[in-house]
């Protein structure tokens, strides 16, 4: 998981997190957050709600801190803290990785090229990574990178009732969706768990899913997983993808309770089929992503997206998820403070 790192003395995430890396600025290590938001990610993916903790989606997951970002105002070009934490995540054994954090600034050539590399070398190692479109929707929807790049699957949020968060920037790059309204979070004065909301939490959710899947079924290689979470979706009325959930709300309760999903071609990518990591491919699974843009303000929540809001599957949509896997309460991201100032976000 390439964040801000993890508190692992939470009673929840005790012997849940393995010893990781820092690539951030910040002289703490890994295993300590200051800014607490990796660590709600690593609960909302695998907290065990020991002690009334959070109880996240896959408790029989390990969660790897990559640390990236202390998640307070910084400088700098953050891609080659990217590409190293991309590097060692490989390295280390890593199959899921969960990024949820988006650039949202114009990028050189040479930095977009670092992204891609490690994104090409991610696939390459046969792991998949998840990456949060942000949280930008309500205003300057800025198609963010990784999550705009070939090789990333872009995760996107919806509300309670299987329709696109307001905020959830929206584009060609969308590729799945999850719920990122109403998670709980650790609040920030220390005490006890707060709603919070983001694509931050959505993404961490899309991951967990994914490592539900990978266990039962550990012969598969990525495609296969990604496949049959694209095809056991809540799928979007009207145009599939989506501009705004992309191929659908994932259930993984579809994949692991019913059987359902084909895991196919072990070999091709079933979001980027021409995509060869290392070589030229499309940039989105769709369409080109949209030029860059400068940043904008940080992420918060309000207006409706400028076209009309996706179209969730009305029904069950959202809530198939959490049936039968272990989830004991609605699970998203909070307020997310700029990191890496005027560059990076937290999504």
């Amino acid at each position: 998981m390439l964040d801000t790192g993890v508190d692992d003395s939470l009673p929840e995430l005790r012997g849940q997190v393995l010893e990781g890396k820092n690539f951030s600025h910040e002289p703490k290590g890994a295993n300590v957050d200051t800014s607490g938001h990796g660590t709600d990610m690593a609960a909302v993916i695998a907290g065990t709600g020991r002690s009334g903790g959070i109880q996240g989606l896959a408790p029989g997951a390990k969660v790897l801190p990559v640390k990236t970002s202390s998640g307070h105002l910084g400088i700098g070009d953050a891609t080659p803290a990217y590409l190293k934490a991309m590097r060692y995540a490989v390295k280390r054994g890593a199959r899921v990785i969960n990024l949820s954090e988006t650039i949202t600034s114009s990028l050189t050539d040479d930095a977009r090229k670092r992204l891609q590399d490690g994104l090409d070398e991610i696939n390459s190692s046969g792991a998949i990574i998840f990456a949060g479109v942000g949280n930008d929707g309500k205003s300057s929807n800025v198609a963010g990178y990784p999550s705009s790049l070939p090789g990333a699957v872009a995760v996107a949020a919806v509300n309670q009732s299987g329709t696109v968060s307001k905020f959830s920037t929206y584009g060609p790059q969308v590729a799945l969706a999850a719920p990122g309204e109403g998670i709980p979070g650790h609040c920030q004065d220390g005490g006890g768990w707060c709603e919070q909301s983001g694509t931050s939490y959505a993404t961490a959710i899309v991951s967990a899913s994914a490592a539900l899947i990978w266990s039962a079924h550990p012969k598969w290689t990525a495609n296969q997983v990604l496949r049959v979470m694209m095809q056991t979706t809540s799928k979007p009325k009207g145009k599939v993808p989506s501009e705004y959930i992309g191929y659908g709300i994932v259930r993984p309760g579809q994949v692991l309770l019913d059987g359902k999903g084909d895991p196919g071609a072990a070999d091709v990518n079933p979001l980027f089929p021409k995509y060869e990591p290392g070589k030229a491919s499309a940039a989105s699974p769709s369409s080109p992503p949209k030029p860059d843009r400068s940043p904008t303000t940080p992420n918060a929540q309000g207006d409706t997206p400028a076209a009309s809001p996706a179209e969730g599957d009305g029904g069950d949509g959202n809530t198939l998820i959490y049936v039968g896997v272990g989830v004991g309460a609605v699970l998203a991201l909070g307020g997310g403070g700029l990191a890496w100032a005027r560059q990076r976000r937290r999504v």
